[in-house]
């Protein structure tokens, strides 16, 4: 025979049990007077902004301000999706800010793996990709490797502008600001690029031996 406490506790856990199952249900599907779906979820919220058709395609950028503001270098980390093109400033387990960003091209495709912040410099220019000038600073190379591409007489070689750089591998692979294309694909030689109304923002929640997971 169960005891009456025993029966108190097993009521407790369905209790429990019911009210965890609940809260994990997604809102049913709604939909206006013309049939079309309707976001079920809170405007601002985060499930909102992840469940609007646009979503990852999307360069807007959302924000759970009181959380970033709580964000430091102490408790911040970075996830980088390459699947969905989008980065996510993350307070412990918490997305404080998710951004649209652009990894490597096929060719020469950002890693995936866990990295650590190596490096971070606010004015950086690349060693190896950018544009070769003639000598009456003319571009004849938009796209040149330095490490490649012949440098007319009296020319020189210019570096691609990677502000707020933040390196990942002694390979030449960091984060930083930089062009993301209208088509919301990969389009880099290997780096991360994102906006440049967000990445000082990132820049400022990180160290260095801060966690980068690409992935």
């Amino acid at each position: 025979m169960i005891s009456l406490r025993s029966a108190t506790q097993i009521a407790a856990a369905i209790t429990t049990l019911l009210l965890v199952n609940c809260a994990n249900q997604k809102p049913a599907a709604k939909f206006d007077k013309e049939g079309k779906p309707v976001n079920p979820y809170a405007a601002g919220t985060y499930d909102h902004f992840t469940a609007e058709p646009s979503y990852p395609k999307t360069f807007s950028v959302w924000k759970n301000e009181e959380l970033l503001t709580a964000t430091t270098p102490e408790n911040s980390s970075i996830v980088i999706s390459l699947d969905k093109q989008r980065g996510f400033l993350m307070n412990g387990e918490e997305v404080a800010m998710d951004y649209p960003i652009s990894s490597g091209i096929p060719s020469r495709p950002t890693p995936p793996g866990t990295y650590y912040i190596l490096e971070k410099i606010v004015d950086k220019h690349s060693n190896k990709y950018g544009r070769i000038l003639d000598a009456e600073g003319g571009v004849v190379n938009s796209d040149a490797d330095s490490t490649l591409d012949p440098i007319p007489e009296g020319g020189k070689f210019v570096g691609a502008s990677m502000r707020y750089w933040m390196r990942l591998s002694n390979d030449g692979v960091g984060h930083h600001i930089g062009p993301l294309p209208k088509s919301r694909r990969p389009a880099s030689h290997a780096c991360i690029r994102g906006p440049s109304a967000t990445i000082p923002t990132v820049y400022s929640k990180v160290k260095l031996g801060t966690r980068v997971v690409v992935e």
